[in-house]
């Protein structure tokens, strides 16, 4: 059962009708094209004119074209709607605090093109210089008519300023991209934390999209962030800052974390973290082994890969840490499905039976989801800044 707030309540006009049915049509040719009209109006259960008013106004727009004609035994035979990915693009940008990635990207979820550049310099240098990028590949790419924007950050956005409002691995505060990014292009723009993003591009892009409507996606690089969906909805919190597990203290006597406090999750078990500790313990590196001070989180997989005892250390007390924080985050959220996003999962294989023993230690059985690693070559920040353009076209309901 699900309670309204009759006090901030609106009864629904004829527009949301027609966005809401837009979208749902939509969202179907993306699930099940190729689809008939017909087969559209037995899916959504909507009229089969209002079906063909939409598909037309689709069509008009370049979301969808008309493909095959299908063959019947009798009667009219129908014609097929496909998604046009070839016409509508987004561009997606993921900032992270040693550099920031732009991408144009189709609507299924394809990158066109991608780009890099320093996060670097005052947030003001920084967003001149992304403006400029930005206006760049849109104008390189003029034959295709772009939705808007998507920006991940590496921190919370608040839902009422659009700003940056806490991101201890970046070295801005208040850092505001929305006003400029659609000041210097014309399109809208959207922002939000980029393990946020990643939950979303899950729940529509995963291999369990259809079937999962809580999950949680952890995202682990610099620090470790978490975004939640829970019966479908991405949940933000009256601020944008639910989720912040990666702040929450394992002891309060640990390491000094960047955001102030002492002992959060992500001194133990981000990329940082396990730099820090491999440079702390090599002392008696083996021969051949680089030097401490420039061993990057890349150089500790492929150390571990090859078996490198300090490296195969590092790694799996990252795993162990991984594990004891995915347990607060079962016990706390209860999800079905926790995804995880970073270069750890290249390691999979031998951080996954770690992280899932101790998840069950700490979580007693009780709260045990099925743990899935996404693919970063399939660059899930990136697509995850992309979804957050693509799910105002396709998701019926609203962020909560």
């Amino acid at each position: 059962m699900t309670k309204i707030n009759l006090d901030n309540f609106k009864g629904a006009s004829s527009r949301t009708a027609r966005d809401i049915n837009r979208r749902l049509v939509l969202n179907l040719v993306r699930q099940r094209q190729p689809i008939s009209r017909a087969e559209l109006a037995r899916r959504s259960g909507l009229q089969r004119s209002t079906v063909s008013l939409i598909a037309e106004q689709l069509i008009g727009d370049r979301w969808i074209f008309e493909g095959a004609v299908g063959q019947l035994p009798r009667g009219r035979k129908p014609t097929f709607l496909m998604l046009n990915p070839e016409r509508i693009g987004v561009v997606g940008i993921t900032v992270r605090p040693a550099s920031t990635t732009l991408a144009l990207s189709r609507t299924d979820l394809s990158f066109i093109t991608k780009t890099s550049l320093p996060t670097a310099g005052t947030s003001r240098q920084f967003t001149d210089h992304l403006c400029e990028r930005v206006k760049a590949v849109i104008k390189m790419h003029y034959d295709i008519a772009i939705e808007g924007i998507g920006v991940s950050l590496p921190g919370r956005v608040d839902s009422r300023t659009n700003k940056l409002t806490f991101a201890p691995n970046l070295k801005w505060r208040n850092l505001e991209l929305k006003s400029p990014l659609e000041a210097a292009t014309g399109l809208p723009v959207v922002l939000e934390n980029a393990a946020n993003a990643c939950a979303l591009a899950e729940l529509w892009t995963g291999r369990h999209a259809e079937s999962v409507r809580d999950l949680v996606a952890v995202t682990v690089s610099e620090g470790i962030g978490v975004g939640i969906i829970a019966n479908g909805q991405l949940i933000r919190g009256p601020w944008g800052c639910a989720g912040e597990f990666g702040h929450v203290s394992l002891d309060e006597n640990g390491p000094l974390c960047n955001c102030g406090n002492r002992g959060c999750w992500e001194v133990f078990g981000s990329n940082n973290a396990a730099v820090n500790y491999y440079h702390q313990s090599a002392a008696g590196k083996e021969p051949g082994t680089p030097h401490p001070s420039n061993v990057s989180f890349s150089d500790i997989l492929a150390l571990a890969a090859k078996g490198d005892t300090k490296a195969c250390q590092t790694i799996d007390r990252m795993a162990h840490y991984l594990g004891v924080g995915f347990a607060m985050v079962a016990n706390g959220c209860s999800p079905e499905i926790i995804v995880l996003v970073g270069d750890v999962t290249e390691a999979w294989d031998r951080v996954a039976p770690i992280i899932t023993k101790v998840l069950k230690q700490h979580s007693h059985g009780l709260n045990t989801p099925r743990l899935v690693p996404t693919d970063p070559v399939a660059e899930p920040r990136l697509q995850g800044a992309v979804m957050l353009v693509l799910q105002q076209h396709f998701c019926a309901t609203e962020l909560l």
